[in-house]
């Protein structure tokens, strides 16, 4: 026999983390890692039966670390508050599971992710590390680690890649356009973060070209032409995000620097 946990991270997610708990009961044992929440999401992952892990996580990797340290499982599925397990994924993960726990071939397998903005199923345009139709989100405990990064980390796993599941995992990346920018905000912001203390190419030109690259890649290549308006705005923000992330490492840096040099002169 297996044991699969789930866990769930949220920072002040009240209103959305209740039904992302309902649709985890086929998980043997849920756990919720809390970011410095001050709403309602401890008590609602209490209501469920969760082990609940609270503190502060700035960082992705820690804070998945921290629920993976707080699981029993022999399996893990990586879950957060936007998405939802169908019925049907939900029976799949877990025949998945036993499948492997029964041969011991593989070490992780990837989940396809279903995003959507409202209503709208969007299939295609994704990429430059804006979003993703595919994620390695089901492993066997003690197999993945995280680098350090404060957006999208590198991740690497001990052991093979296990079957491709083919029921997909819902995401609600945004309900209208004002979320889908808001996410292009906070992800650069985060970027530019991680630019000023890790280093990485900061030239405008540099990443221009890089923004064009990734916005050909997304439009034409994985076919964001075929979802509209939807696919060229998701296409755009791809190819804005290196470049934006590069300039809010220099300009956010740049108060900082004149004031350390005002301090310096007096």
């Amino acid at each position: 026999m297996f044991k699969l946990t789930a866990i769930v991270c949220a920072h002040n997610e009240e209103r959305r983390l209740g039904a992302c708990l309902d649709r985890l009961a086929f998980a043997d044992e849920i756990v919720v890692v809390l970011d410095r929440c001050t709403d309602r999401s401890r008590s609602i992952a209490e209501q469920h039966g969760a082990i609940v892990v609270s503190g502060v996580f700035p960082l992705e990797g820690p804070r998945r670390a921290a629920g993976v340290e707080a699981a029993s499982g022999d399996w893990i599925l990586e879950i957060d508050a936007d998405e939802r397990v169908g019925p049907d994924l939900a029976l799949e993960i877990r025949g998945a599971v036993q499948t492997a726990s029964q041969s011991g071939s593989c070490r992780y397998m990837k989940v396809p992710v279903h995003n959507y903005v409202g209503d709208r199923h969007i299939r295609h345009g994704w990429g430059g590390s804006f979003g993703t139709t595919l994620a390695a989100r089901l492993y066997r405990r003690g197999s993945k680690r995280w680098g350090g990064e404060r957006v999208h980390p590198k991740v690497w796993f001990d052991g093979a890649e296990g079957p491709r599941l083919t029921c997909g995992l819902r995401h609600q990346f945004g309900d209208n356009i004002s979320c889908v920018l808001h996410r292009l905000d906070r992800y650069t912001e985060l970027r530019a973060a991680d630019m000023r203390e890790h280093g990485g190419k900061t030239g405008v030109a540099d990443n221009a070209r890089r923004g064009v690259q990734r916005f050909l890649k997304c439009y034409i290549k994985r076919g964001g032409w075929k979802e509209g308006g939807w696919g060229l705005l998701l296409s755009l923000m791809a190819g804005l995000y290196p470049l934006i992330a590069a300039l809010r490492a220099q300009l956010d840096a740049q108060p900082a620097e004149e004031a350390l040099v005002l301090a310096r002169a007096a």
